[in-house]
């Protein structure tokens, strides 16, 4: 089989690396990568958003399984695209992908089906918006409704910062994402992260996660795409996956056909799960980055033949087999990330903390210049461990950090800190 990830990330490295382990795989191609992908895997110089490209690049190498990443091309069509000239992608149509691409669609969509979710409303101006701050009080949530890469939602804490937040928001912070906003109560509780793969009105569940979206240690500073991200997690007890099983995925499945918009790829639920029960943060239409990373590190079955028994209606047949180890995955961020960052630094050390069997660095925003190797993105690196406790994983993961450098480096030192809490009670 010819096969091709879309995708720049390390969730594309994640991916792309557990697709190289499946025996059916004979070749393996990456629209458009980065400089770990390339050594797994034939570039292909074209953007992820470039469908009409992609879609002739497939035909003429014969592509038999294409699999997408990230967000932005399944919002523009990219699976209807191939669908319609006959090729085989794992991913969301356009008309589904809203479920992502559209916070307002989404919050509307959980209110109609009864699917637990905060409090809130939707606006068109600065005014209204406000208002409604001032009714509410704070801390408060402000989402921007489109697409704004993991970066569009803001916990504001005083009325000053959720007034200055709208109004960046509607001076176009966030482009056309911006146009509209949602703000929601703010809820306490644990995240975590619930990963399906699903056809139809049927799914099967993934191993669970929780991800870390601020930048800073203790979840303070501003949001990112994440910042690291552990599997699987101890806030997600078996009484608890049922009722998210119960009131969130199967209720989605079902209303999402209903509404002529059939769901076939992966579903993402981040929750929050706390005094008010389990309740949808946001939906994404593909996986998580960086929870991929240290789940598909504990996948031991073969993740190409669970799509294609998907893509074939066979979704019955998938039964993923999974590590008893823990797996962790911290992010290495450039400095000023999530804001404005530097590119162009050279990373050294990757290959010495890789000399330990249980540590895979996967690259995220990665180049290769001049013969080295060097960032060239806001997140850099995935730098992941296993380990049969949590917090064996953890001090392998950190020990293998610290033998990789770049100038500028930012990461968290905290990531797993709260399963660890849980786990020892």
């Amino acid at each position: 089989m010819k096969v091709l990830v879309i995708g720049n990330g390390g969730r594309e490295h994640a991916l792309a690396w557990k697709i190289k382990q499946s025996p059916v795989v004979k070749e393996l191609y990456v629209a458009k990568g980065n400089a770990g992908i390339w050594k797994i895997a034939k570039k292909v110089d074209i953007s992820p958003t470039d469908i009409d490209n992609l879609v002739k690049f497939a035909k003429s190498e014969g592509i038999d399984l294409t699999v997408v990443g990230p967000e932005q091309p399944l919002s523009e069509g990219i699976v209807d695209a191939f669908e319609e000239a006959g090729l085989k992608i794992f991913g969301h149509r356009k008309n589904s992908a809203i479920l992502e691409a559209s916070k307002v669609f989404a919050k509307n969509f959980m209110k109609k089906y009864g699917i637990p979710t905060a409090f809130y409303e939707t606006f068109d101006n600065e005014e209204d918006a406000i208002k409604f701050i001032k009714e509410m009080g704070t801390p408060i949530v402000i989402k921007a409704d489109g697409l704004a890469a993991g970066k569009g939602v803001v916990i504001a804490k005083t009325e000053e910062e959720a007034v200055k937040t709208v109004k960046e928001m509607f001076q176009g912070k966030f482009g056309e994402a911006s146009k509209r906003i949602v703000i929601e109560e703010f809820l306490d509780g644990l995240e975590a992260s619930y990963i399906a793969m699903v056809k139809g009105e049927k799914l099967v569940p993934l191993a669970t996660s929780q991800d870390h979206k601020q930048v800073f240690d203790g979840d303070k500073g501003p949001n990112t795409g994440g910042m690291g991200a552990y599997s699987p997690t101890p806030v997600i007890t078996e009484e608890i996956e049922k009722i998210i099983l119960e009131n969130i995925m199967y209720p989605t499945l079902e209303g999402m056909k209903k509404e002529g918009r059939e769901l076939s790829g992966f579903l993402y639920a981040g929750l929050m799960i706390g005094s008010k029960g389990v309740n949808v943060l946001e939906f994404n239409v593909r996986m998580g980055d960086p929870e991929t990373q240290p789940i598909m590190r504990r996948l031991e079955s073969d993740l190409v033949e669970h799509m294609i028994d998907i893509l074939d209606g066979n979704i019955d047949k998938v039964k993923p087999v999974w590590s008893d180890n823990y797996s962790i995955g911290v992010v290495m961020a450039s400095k000023g990330y999530p804001n404005k960052y530097e590119k162009g630094k050279v990373i050294t050390g990757i290959e010495e903390a890789e000399k330990n069997p249980d540590i895979v660095v996967f690259h995220s925003g990665t180049d290769i210049k001049d013969g080295k190797l060097i960032t060239n993105g806001g997140r850099v690196l995935t730098v992941t461990a296993t380990g049969k406790t949590l917090k064996e994983a953890k001090e392998k993961c950190y020990s293998a950090v610290e033998k990789i450098h770049f100038e500028g480096v930012h990461y968290r030192r905290d990531i797993g800190d709260k399963g660890i809490k849980l786990l020892e009670g």
